[in-house]
């Protein structure tokens, strides 16, 4: 049947009337159409199936073609769409039933003309056979005959259908067991016709065997397509084509004809009888030509593929060096790696870089040398020869940055004996960047950032202050020299020591009525915040933050109620909290003899009190007091048989004093363990990284 619906399309599609003027951006030929099932044809139950209509169809000019695509079920109009693509159309049927069992076909209509695919179909068997009957055995091609085919003793809504060379050319539904065929033959030689038919039965239907078989003879028309090509071999670039496609032993009496010269799917011309095109050979280009024959239903044609030798191959542009950065010196080459010797000199292929305006100059045939921009820039080589013109790939020259001199920085705080980060960072340069961190002069270790926003970190440590200075880093992003940054200037922080805490009036002259100064001395750097504790009481005494390594604590007029066990806590941003030996301190009442010690309790201390001692070594210490003049703010501070002085500021509230000791005490520890205490004249500082004093 599908040979018969290709006969009847191009008759249709090759009407002509004469006199009519043909619009030369409209012409066009629809060679061909075909259905395919997706996945396959015999599907089973929710299988998704895809029904793609494929046409072929050459055309002159740019000018979309408007597509009116028709599927068909069993004859009927199921889906219908207007396209202006080539694109294959696809027709869903998601999830088949049973319902969708059918015989599927597609036609498509451009401008009036059409033609429409074989059919897919479903095949059942139990019927009585038919019987086929033809009008005529022998004719010509194009020549028409009537096909009849009976089913004998049936009845009911039939469906007949017709073969021929066992491929199905055409069917009719009828309600009578009688079905006629016009049918056309457009090859000669000898055809094979048969017929069977599908009776209806609802739900279900069944199908008969196949019919006796009749031969027709068809008989060769004696005109031919003829296709022409000058020259005839060995084809270069440039040369020109002349191309004839004319109708051989045509005959008068024939219906109208019409010819179709195409390359590829590209409509080159079209006429009558004969047909001439010229055009300049290029090896892009498809080489396959046809001419083509509509003549009614008959469709004659000639091919012919012709090879075209390249002149000269694509240029192809390179940069030398690989990489350059801004305003350095650079050549780009442009070159076509072959070309047809024979027929092209060297001398006649000549280069040139697109846009003009790139500011380099040529420096022999193809070469073009000068300075990088400072920005990304576009360059294309053009090669021409012969008329021929063929351009190379886009070259995007992205001219690098020089890295700017690197900024060292400590990230966070750098402690002493901690591990800590530095960052190494330039402002500007192309990526990567090669960073190197420096101690004196010897590399430590390099880091390659290749990102954008990564980050060059290195985590070291060091066991002296002074060692800081010694770390530089350098950044490389070139072959050339590095620049390198200046020396890290960070302030290292030092971790705080054991606290001293130093008890004056000293151990054990305290009386009822004495001021007590609890002095908390560290080594470390500063700022430090300082706190004092009894034991009893979980919050501190006093809070204070001090930018000198020593302060204290003062009690006013001390009673029997402030005898215990104080303590003091020290922490700086090193983040170290340290904490002093427990001093036990017994407030004499009325001139009685108290039991005070600190470090090392007298031997006749009892258990309990042995338990309240620390078991670091023995320390004792010595207040040294700088003689000032006599002032009646004075305390006098005894140690066995002397007496010394030291100058205290005393406090407005009488009873713990919230602001630092003003006087000039010094002190030294006599194991060599005690920090240096310069003075301990010290000011109260809040700090925000430290604990905020609580008064």
């Amino acid at each position: 049947m599908g040979l018969l619906l290709l006969l009847t399309s191009m008759l249709l599609s090759s009407y002509y009337l004469p006199g009519s003027e043909v619009n030369a951006q409209r012409l066009f030929t629809i060679r061909d159409i075909t259905l395919y099932i997706e996945p396959r044809n015999d599907v089973t139950r929710d299988t998704n199936v895809t029904l793609r209509c494929k046409a072929t169809v050459s055309s002159f000019g740019l000018e979309a073609l408007s597509r009116e695509y028709t599927i068909y079920k069993d004859s009927n109009t199921v889906y219908t769409k207007t396209s202006s693509t080539s694109e294959d159309l696809l027709y869903p049927l998601s999830e088949a039933r049973v319902s969708n069992t059918g015989k599927y076909t597609c036609k498509i209509n451009i401008e009036g003309k059409q033609i429409t695919s074989g059919a897919k179909k479903l095949t059942v068997t139990g019927l009585s056979k038919p019987v086929l009957h033809l009008n005529k055995g022998v004719v010509t091609e194009g020549e028409e005959i009537t096909a009849t085919c009976t089913a004998p003793g049936e009845t009911g809504s039939f469906y007949f259908y017709f073969y021929e060379n066992s491929t199905e050319i055409l069917d009719k539904q009828v309600n009578s067991n009688q079905a006629e065929a016009k049918l056309h033959f457009s090859s000669a030689g000898i055809h094979r016709i048969h017929c069977a038919y599908t009776v209806l039965i609802t739900p279900d239907f069944s199908k008969s065997e196949e019919s006796n078989t009749v031969t027709v003879s068809v008989k060769e028309l004696p005109i031919n397509a003829v296709l022409e090509i000058f020259p005839q071999t060995k084809i270069y670039e440039g040369d020109q084509l002349f191309i004839s496609c004319t109708v051989r032993n045509a005959l008068h009496t024939l219906k109208s004809s019409h010819l179709y010269l195409s390359r590829g799917n590209q409509l080159l011309s079209r006429g009558d009888t004969k047909v001439n095109h010229s055009s300049v050979a290029l090896a892009k280009d498809p080489g396959e030509f046809e001419c083509r024959l509509e003549m009614g239903d008959v469709v004659k044609f000639d091919t012919k593929t012709i090879s075209v030798t390249e002149l000269f191959a694509v240029p192809t542009l390179t940069m030398s060096p690989a990489e350059v950065f801004q305003k350095e010196y650079m050549t780009l080459t442009c070159k076509s790696e072959s070309s047809a010797s024979e027929r092209l000199n060297m001398e006649e292929l000549t280069y040139t870089l697109d846009p003009p305006g790139s500011l380099l100059i040529s420096k022999g045939t193809g070469i073009f040398s000068g300075s990088a921009f400072l920005y990304d820039f576009n360059y294309t080589c053009v090669a021409q020869a012969k008329g021929i013109v063929k351009n190379s790939e886009t070259l995007t020259v992205r001219p690098k940055v020089p890295v700017s001199t690197p900024k060292i920085s400590v990230v966070g705080r750098a402690v002493l004996g901690q591990h800590f980060k530095i960052l190494c960072q330039s402002d500007i340069g192309s990526l990567p960047i090669n960073y190197t961190l420096l101690k004196g002069f010897d590399q430590l270790s390099t880091t390659i950032v290749k990102q954008p926003f990564q980050q060059a970190l290195f985590t070291i440590s060091i066991n002296k202050p002074d060692e800081i200075s010694k770390f530089m880093c350098e950044a490389k992003n070139r072959n050339k020299e590095a620049p390198l940054s200046k020396r890290l200037n960070a302030t290292v922080i030092v971790p705080l020591t054991h606290p001293i805490l130093t008890v004056i009036p000293d151990l054990p002259e305290i009386s009822e009525g004495d001021d007590l100064f609890l002095i908390c001395g560290v080594k470390g750097s500063p700022p430090v915040t300082f706190k004092w504790y009894r034991v009893g009481n979980e919050q501190p005494l006093y809070t204070t933050t001090s930018n000198k390594n020593n302060t204290y604590y003062r009690v006013h007029s001390l009673s029997k109620e402030h005898s215990g066990v104080y303590y003091c806590e020290a922490v700086n941003h090193a983040n170290n909290v340290v904490s002093s030996d427990r001093v036990t301190i017994e407030v004499r009442v009325g001139g009685a003899a108290v039991s005070v010690w600190s470090e090392r309790p007298p031997e006749e201390a009892n258990d309990e009190e042995s338990s309240m001692v620390s078991n670091e070594p023995d320390v004792e210490y010595t207040e040294v007091v700088h003689p000032r003049p006599v002032d009646p703010a004075r305390v006098p501070l005894r140690k066995g048989t002397d007496t010394v002085y030291s100058e205290l500021q005393n406090s407005p509230h009488g009873a713990a004093d919230h602001h630092d000791y003003q006087g000039s005490v010094e002190y030294a520890e006599l194991n060599s363990e005690q920090p240096e205490i310069n003075s301990c004249g010290l000011e109260v500082n809040n700090h925000q990284d430290l604990p905020v004093p609580v008064d």
